[in-house]
């Protein structure tokens, strides 16, 4: 059962309609304090799973082929711009660059593909739990400025993740024990690059380093039967 992806969508849910109505009593020093401590956890998440590796030439390659093709392809300038003609097409009445910004976060971030992937192959719904209380307090903010519309973002974020959830069952029988750990260390690296981007430490367009998520298993598993045994 997907518990963790409806945990998820729910906590945004809930979180929007928090911050829609508290929104204005927060001060702008709290939700900027409280950003920054959302990065630490998103950096704490990354690190726990990155410990995981088993094939580090294996996981730093995808992920530095999988960023290159990511940025070639501009992804995150992709997802962006569909973001905001669906938008547009809804009429909201908000700060659509900011909503955009929401949207992606919730929807494209590599913390929700990752679990959702990872509550598919394993079962383990750490991850998403983890996301959704992040997700909670992050969407109460957005909703300061944003109102209601940020309830809406729940609507796409559950049929993506829904999507990633049972196609991971399908990837399992071809995996082993040392690609899911792989698999689990690249996404922690995109954990950690989504931190440095909350706090604003630097500007990384996540979005763009998604595809190493794709390569990081049959690169790993490349490793292990062919480039390995040579060594």
């Amino acid at each position: 059962m997907p518990t963790g992806v409806m945990i998820n969508v729910t906590s945004v849910v809930l979180g929007g309609l928090l911050g829609s109505i508290i929104g204005e009593k927060l001060s702008d020093r709290l939700k900027q304090q409280m950003t920054t401590i959302f990065g630490v956890c998103a950096m704490t998440m990354g690190v726990t799973s990155v410990v995981l590796m088993k094939n580090m030439p294996a996981v730093i390659f995808a992920v530095i082929i999988g960023s290159l093709l990511g940025i070639t392809l501009n992804l995150d300038g992709h997802i962006r711009k569909g973001t905001g003609v669906l938008l547009n097409k809804l009429n909201l009445d908000t700060d659509m660059q900011l909503m955009v910004t929401a949207m992606v976060l919730f929807c494209a971030s590599g913390t929700g593909i990752y679990g959702s992937l990872i509550s598919g192959m394993t079962g383990d719904q750490s991850i998403l739990i983890a996301k959704a209380i992040l997700d909670f307090f992050t969407s109460m903010i957005f909703a300061c400025q944003l109102k209601k519309a940020v309830m809406l973002i729940g609507v796409p974020q559950l049929v993506i993740m829904l999507a990633l959830f049972f196609s991971a069952r399908l990837i399992l029988p071809l995996t082993n024990d040392a690609m899911i750990a792989d698999f689990k260390a690249c996404g922690g690296i995109v954990l950690l690059a989504t931190g440095f981007s909350i706090m604003k430490v630097v500007e990384i367009p996540v979005a763009n380093m998604l595809l190493s998520m794709v390569l990081v298993m049959p690169v790993s598993a490349l490793w292990m039967n062919v480039v390995a045994p040579l060594l």
